[in-house]
């Protein structure tokens, strides 16, 4: 039965080898448990006795192929996660701003992270116009985060006046969450993207915020993905990445505080 099928070593490189390709992300080799954990549901759903033979579907069926994207990348994220961040955002960069922001949340998840920043952006920006623009390589997160619906639990990460503010507590059907108000939801926009691809033209930026997914990229796809990015960012733009990660080593940007860089 397709509930019991063991991913074999075969299949587990097979499927690694395709998500490099497919979206630059290099997965370890002791990742096979969860590779199996995500994937065993969908094979029983499709009925298939075994992982090569969903890997061959994924070759075959580009709808496939992004159901498994979805499965095999998303992660977790909340609001305000790393808070020096938006600290940094609210007391260096806007009040030395001097037009309307752009910023990019680039792997954007569910949308928390993009959220966050706008209402940082809705309580603090010195000039109105700003914009937050949110990607990410999974649609299905994508389609949550334009929703803007979300857990009550989560509503605990949000600092009391935003949650006020910019959030609306769901009644009868949708009690136990709460959605972003719609006037801060027409503020972000969101989209799919693959950034270990050459990106479409999404115009220039003030902040870029690529955090906690460098770590699972290699050497030259991080290069690649940042120098990607970088060519998005104006002069004198930002970039911030995880508190993990480092861009130290390429060579492209400044370093102004920890995980926090500057475009000459």
């Amino acid at each position: 039965m397709a509930g019991q099928v063991v991913l074999s070593d075969a299949a587990f490189e097979q499927i690694r080898a395709w998500l490099l390709r497919t979206s630059g992300i290099s997965l370890a080799g002791g990742k096979k448990a969860m590779v199996a954990g995500r994937l065993a549901k969908r094979l029983k759903q499709l009925g298939l006795s075994s992982y090569e033979d969903y890997h061959r579907m994924v070759l075959s069926q580009p709808g496939e192929a992004q159901r498994a994207l979805d499965l095999l990348t998303t992660n977790e994220t909340h609001f305000f996660r790393e808070k020096p961040h938006f600290d940094f955002l609210r007391e260096r960069i806007l009040p030395a701003s001097t037009r309307p922001l752009r910023v990019w949340s680039a792997a954007a998840s569910s949308g928390q992270e993009a959220y966050s920043l706008a209402m940082v952006l809705a309580r603090h920006a010195r000039h109105d116009g700003w914009e937050v623009f949110g990607t990410d390589i999974s649609a299905d997160v994508i389609e949550r985060a334009q929703r803007g619906q979300y857990d009550i639990r989560q509503a605990g990460q949000i600092p009391p006046e935003d949650l006020r503010a910019y959030c609306l507590r769901g009644i009868g059907s949708q009690d136990g969450t709460f959605m972003v108000s719609p006037e801060l939801r027409r503020r972000v926009r969101f989209a799919r993207m693959n950034l270990a691809t050459e990106l479409p033209d999404v115009g220039m930026f003030d902040l870029i915020l690529l955090r906690n997914v460098l770590i699972y990229f290699p050497p030259e796809v991080k290069r690649q993905v940042v120098g990607r990015l970088v060519a998005q960012l104006r002069p004198g733009g930002w970039l911030m990445v995880g508190h993990s990660e480092s861009l130290s080593d390429l060579g492209l940007l400044t370093a102004l505080a920890p995980s926090v860089y500057v475009k000459p």
